[in-house]
């Protein structure tokens, strides 16, 4: 239709969609006009680039300025703060109005926090050190010993479908992790194949990612959401700009500019 506009009606309609966008957050965010994100400390690629969310490079500072835009802010009205994974997920008050930190959507953080629909569906990757010649089925993965992060989706994906022959060794984080790989205290360790790809590729020496699983393919895949405040009234806003980004492929497009790593790690079967 827009080709029988002219540029002055054109341009009506496009400002008329935005302050629709931004009425429906009007008094709803921690400052009036700006819109609050937090991001991890540090931000790690391919979720930010260079520890920057204000450049908008990366997958989620991108995604961080795609929504506000869907949303009515400018870009110059989004700002960044820094929280710890850990701090954001405890129950009460915060210092954003959405957090980005790759957070899973379980039940048992939905009774403290709020969060958007799903912005990203994560498969699991499997990180080893050494990868050339290990073979990346199911059964040569039951012979070898576990890391896993005990708060994270990845345990029960570890006991439920590898189903190792020996019981894998739980740490508190995923540094301890990839420590215990580098002292050749375990074999493999299950992440989200972004978090997976930059850990094989800047952290753990020699490392590799050894296959992935399907999301539609693993019993609970990791859906991110962005966290928010529990009961924050701004959740309609965000879940109704994802939703125009999905439906208008800019979410998808943004997926394949910084994840398009991805695509070249096999699936395990």
């Amino acid at each position: 239709m827009w080709k029988f506009l002219t540029t002055a009606a054109l341009g009506t309609v496009l400002m008329a969609g935005a302050a629709a966008a931004q009425s429906c957050a009007e008094g709803k965010t921690l400052a009036e006009g700006k819109l609050t994100i937090a991001t991890g400390n540090p931000a790690y690629y391919p979720w930010v680039i260079d520890d920057a969310p204000e450049s908008g490079q990366g997958f989620e500072a991108a995604v961080a300025y795609a929504l506000a835009d869907a949303m009515g802010f400018a870009e110059g009205d989004v700002v960044w703060t820094r929280t710890s994974f850990d701090q954001a997920i405890q129950p009460g008050a915060k210092d954003f109005d959405l957090n980005m930190q790759q957070f899973s959507i379980t039940a048992e953080r939905d009774k403290v926090v709020d969060f958007s629909e799903p912005y990203y569906t994560a498969p699991m990757a499997v990180l080893v050190r050494g990868g050339d010649g290990l073979d990346p089925s199911l059964d040569a993965m039951k012979e070898m010993k576990w890391g896993v992060v005990a708060s994270t989706t990845a345990l029960p994906v570890v006991m439920e479908t590898i189903s190792p022959d020996s019981s894998p060794l739980v740490y508190d984080d995923n540094a301890n992790v990839v420590e215990a790989m580098k002292a050749g205290q375990v074999d493999a360790a299950l992440f989200d194949l972004p978090t997976a790809l930059y850990l094989s590729a800047v952290v753990l020496e020699g490392g590799a990612v050894l296959g992935q699983f399907a999301p539609d393919e693993t019993a609970n895949p990791d859906h991110f959401g962005m966290l928010m405040t529990e009961g924050n009234p701004l959740k309609e806003c965000v879940d109704a700009a994802l939703a125009a980004l999905k439906s208008d492929g800019t979410l998808a497009a943004i997926e394949a500019e910084w994840l398009q790593e991805a695509t070249g790690v096999p699936l395990i079967k």
